[in-house]
């Protein structure tokens, strides 16, 4: 197992896990009501773009480093983990910029397939809105080597956080056909 790389402070660690939580959060919501009309010069759909690849990277990273962690090969674990979580935070600027600048797009698609997309997306919303602090809190317990509590943590939060990342290709990929 790793060394600590923070010093244990739970209570520290909460407040600022919980502010910065509810900071993107709200900041995610607020912004999501807000179109910017400004030509950029460029399709701005092409935020969904990376969003998609950015979210595909960290699908990859997390497979990759749940392998790394099986195989006991932990800093590489821990090296994944971080990549995956800047990614996360480039996914989330990429992600307010386009709803941003491109407003919401409506789903086209009908019959079943309407269904199957917006079950879909409400379970990527949702659990989309309700990660960030468990990803947060997993990647502290390991920063301050707590690792049963760490690994604890990770057996619901990895999944979670894959289920997201994965169907937030397959939200791009069901949507992009409707962006004008």
């Amino acid at each position: 197992m790793l060394k600590a790389s923070l010093t244990k402070n739970d209570k520290k660690a909460a407040w600022l896990i919980g502010i910065f939580s509810v900071i993107v959060f709200v900041a995610v919501v607020a912004l999501s009501r807000i179109t910017l009309q400004v030509d950029l010069g460029f399709d701005v759909h092409m935020f969904a773009s990376i969003n998609a690849v950015i979210n595909s990277l960290v699908a990859v990273l997390l497979l990759a480093a749940l392998f790394a962690v099986k195989s006991g090969k932990y800093q590489l674990h821990k090296n994944l983990m971080m990549t995956a979580m800047v990614l996360s935070i480039l996914f989330l600027v990429s992600y307010i910029c386009h709803h941003l600048f491109a407003g919401d797009t409506k789903f086209g698609g009908e019959g079943a397939i309407r269904y199957v997309y917006f079950f879909i997306l409400i379970t990527h919303i949702f659990l989309a809105a309700i990660i960030l602090p468990f990803i947060l809190y997993t990647a502290y317990r390991a920063m301050i080597a707590e690792y049963p509590a760490h690994k604890k943590l990770a057996k619901i939060t990895w999944p979670i956080w894959f289920y997201v990342a994965v169907t937030g290709v397959v939200v791009y990929f069901m949507i992009s056909p409707y962006y004008v």
